[in-house]
């Protein structure tokens, strides 16, 4: 069977380094691309624009130049790609959800708006140094060393979480036409919240908890995120119906 391509979409600040730790052993089997969302990484100086950011994911899996992808979205990157679904839906062969199953609506919006608030306020250099020394201490070199080199999007932080505000709750996932996977950190109990609502809208999703894992599932477990993704992206084919499901 076609082993579909990967596109690998980070997370909020982060740029495409944060795939570091997944990258070699994927693209060993897979083609796969790590993409820089508007404002983030190679696209600092681009504006974000929602929309944008699921046209640059599209353009990158037609670059892949291999059908329809398996899309891979952690955190801003989750809901990036859930907007691709609803933008682009002929351009995905499955969806991994990874710290993006709680609703951008309602109370639970709270804790965004006001890291969105309170990152607007704080110099940039001394968010790029505080997140510097806490990578460095929780993770070696071969999972963030790329993520340092990157550098952050905080001048994008506050716009980009505005943007996705109110746009997405578990209806999102009922108009997913391809094959979903909600991949979370087993003790990433805020953004994995809403898991079981996703699950439902969307008969024949599969939820999978990385043990031990927070927020930065592929930085905390990088051989367990890497051995799901790759499990998913083999259960896929590019010839099968685009709504076409995988059960658990």
């Amino acid at each position: 069977m076609d082993r579909p391509p990967i596109v690998l979409v980070h997370g909020t600040r982060f740029a495409r380094g944060q795939w570091q730790p997944q990258l070699a052993a994927l693209a060993a089997e897979f083609p796969v691309a790590a993409i820089d969302l508007p404002g983030h990484g190679r696209r600092a100086a681009e504006p974000w624009d929602l929309d944008r950011a699921a046209d640059v994911v599209a353009e990158a899996v037609r670059d892949l130049d291999a059908g329809p992808a398996l899309v891979v979205g952690h955190s801003l990157g989750g809901y990036v790609s859930l907007h691709v679904a609803r933008r682009h839906p002929d351009l995905l062969a499955g969806l991994v959800l990874m710290g993006a199953s709680v609703a951008t609506t309602g109370p639970l919006t709270v804790p965004y708006r006001l890291m969105a608030a309170l990152v607007a306020r704080l110099p940039a250099a001394r968010l790029t140094a505080w997140n510097d020394r806490l990578l460095r201490r929780l993770y070696p070199p071969e999972v963030v060393g790329a993520t340092l080199a990157d550098g952050y999007a905080f001048h994008t932080l506050p716009v980009a979480w505005r943007d996705v505000m109110g746009r997405f709750d578990a209806t999102s996932l009922a108009a997913v036409r391809a094959p979903v996977l909600i991949l979370n950190g087993e003790r990433d109990r805020l953004f994995r919240s809403g898991e079981q609502e996703f699950a439902q809208a969307r008969p024949g999703t599969r939820i999978e908890l990385v043990p031990g894992a927070g927020h930065l599932a592929n930085f905390d477990a990088p051989a367990a995120v890497t051995e799901a993704v790759r499990r998913f992206a083999r259960e896929l084919s590019p010839a099968a119906p685009p709504d076409s499901t995988v059960r658990a």
